[in-house]
């Protein structure tokens, strides 16, 4: 008999609205897992007293047996991202300066997870305020891959892509300025899914300038990353920005005989890869071309140096002032980390002339990249520019000989999505020599999410990356 934990979301999902599973069972089977796996890699934080939790399993039974279904979530046990507030549940955001902060309310998209049936059991881990794609920080220490311990699981939802893989959660929510949710998604052998900007509402004390950072999705199959995007998903008015609702649901049996895929890969040489990544990467092209599509290389048209220099003023620009109060105050500054006081001071120094130049090179690319789209229907990038590497570090210094001059730059290779605002799905693209997992971004025009989904899923359907486990 199928493990409950082995089940994916919408399967679980699908017997417990059925009574096949009882709400309680499901429970004690994930928190049994945590129990048994979680010491190993440090994906979950924050777990709640066990008791209460099956107390509310039971309270889900006893809502379904009166007739009252709340929705696909119902009793599905869920730990949000540690950079997402919950109601009652510490929300560190991996710093020292907030390991006591427990919130009276609920992010957008939580409350909408729990109104949906979920119980929320903890949080996932992160790093210190979402910065760096590895999951360490002061409060609780460093979260470790599952197909090795001794290698990062990425980040900064890399809680999240850890839980996901070791079987700890069956659905979990990440977000992504950065690759926050592609990296994990890569480095964990998972799915993640990088929403257009706005399609996932979410409070804010600054509402019109942060157009970097989105909430999305992670998962185990395209269609459980899906689902979690629809219950996510949709406008509301405490963000000015979010889009109207529609109907994101992936076509799974789209024919995309035709369709045109051109291949980014490194940027004609630009960006260095750990050796063996780029090779893996360029490997899964061959999932699209049995899918009947053409799939061309990308020549380099767009300055990405350039690029580079337009993505670390933004950031800059919306780190530094966003940390603005907690950098002021001596005592809490000692407490941050040397990569958030390095983005804060670069950023006190810009000017906003700085800033405007560098959203005029943000538009610079976007209308680049819109033009790749009347050529091509689909573009496709790595994920990450290396395998999983040594847990201990607290970031790659080199990539194939040639030094990183930031703590970041490891993982330029997301930038280009990010400042376009467009939609991404990170999907497996196999596993190395050394055993360890790499993945690739499916990429789609402005708003275009149902089609990567679909995209997403027909690549899935014709790989069977996903079913390997970790083993424990």
């Amino acid at each position: 008999m199928q493990d409950i934990t082995d089940l994916s979301a919408l399967a679980l999902s699908t017997a417990i609205a059925e009574r096949r599973l009882d709400c309680r069972s499901v429970m004690t089977a994930y928190l049994s897992r945590i129990e048994a796996i979680n010491p190993r890699i440090n994906a979950i934080v924050s777990l709640r007293p066990a008791e209460t939790l099956l107390a509310e399993a039971e309270a889900a039974d006893r809502a379904l047996a009166a007739g009252d279904y709340r929705g696909w979530l119902h009793g599905i046990p869920f730990a949000v991202k540690d950079l997402a507030e919950a109601k009652g549940i510490v929300c560190s955001f991996g710093s020292a300066n907030y390991a006591d902060f427990v919130p009276d309310y609920d992010d957008i998209q939580v409350e909408r997870i729990r109104g949906a049936g979920a119980i929320i059991i903890g949080k996932t881990n992160a790093p210190e305020m979402g910065l760096g794609s590895h999951s360490y920080n002061p409060v609780f220490g460093v979260t470790r891959n599952p197909y090795d311990t001794t290698k990062s699981a990425g980040g900064s939802s890399g809680g999240a892509g850890a839980a996901l893989a070791a079987h700890l959660l069956p659905v979990a929510d990440g977000s992504d300025m950065m690759g926050s949710l592609r990296n994990p998604a890569a480095f964990n052998n998972v799915v993640g899914f990088r929403p257009s900007f706005g399609r996932v509402p979410s409070l804010g004390t600054e509402l019109f300038l942060g157009q970097l950072a989105v909430n999305g999705p992670m998962g185990r199959t395209v269609a459980d990353v899906a689902a979690l995007l629809a219950t996510q998903a949709g406008y509301d008015a405490r963000d000015p920005l979010s889009l109207a609702d529609e109907d994101l649901s992936p076509d799974r049996e789209r024919d995309f005989s035709g369709a045109r895929i051109g291949w980014l890969g490194d940027f004609g040489g630009y960006l260095p890869f750990e050796p063996g990544v780029l090779e893996l990467c360029r490997n899964a092209l061959d999932v699209f071309r049995r899918l009947g599509c053409a799939v061309e290389d990308v020549a380099p048209g767009f300055d990405m140096a350039a690029l580079w220099q337009t993505w670390r003023t933004l950031r800059h620009f919306l780190v530094s002032n966003g940390q603005a109060a907690d950098y002021a105050d001596p005592a809490r500054r000692a407490r941050m980390k040397l990569e958030m006081i390095w983005e804060i001071e670069n950023g006190q120094r810009l000017s906003a002339g700085d800033v405007y130049a560098a959203s005029l090179g943000r538009s610079e690319w976007y209308r680049y990249v819109a033009g790749l789209f009347e050529r091509y229907d689909f573009l496709v990038l790595p994920s990450a520019q290396v395998f999983p590497f040594n847990a201990g570090l607290d970031w790659p210094k080199s990539i194939d000989g040639r030094s990183m001059d930031t703590y970041h730059r490891w993982m330029e290779v997301v930038i280009g999505p990010t400042l376009a605002g467009l939609p991404v799905a990170a999907m497996p693209a196999g596993f190395g020599a050394n055993g360890l997992p790499a993945g690739i971004q499916i990429i789609g025009p402005a708003r275009a999410d149902r089609d990567v989904l679909s995209m997403a899923a027909r690549y899935e359907k014709a790989t069977d990356w996903i079913g390997r486990h970790p083993q424990f």
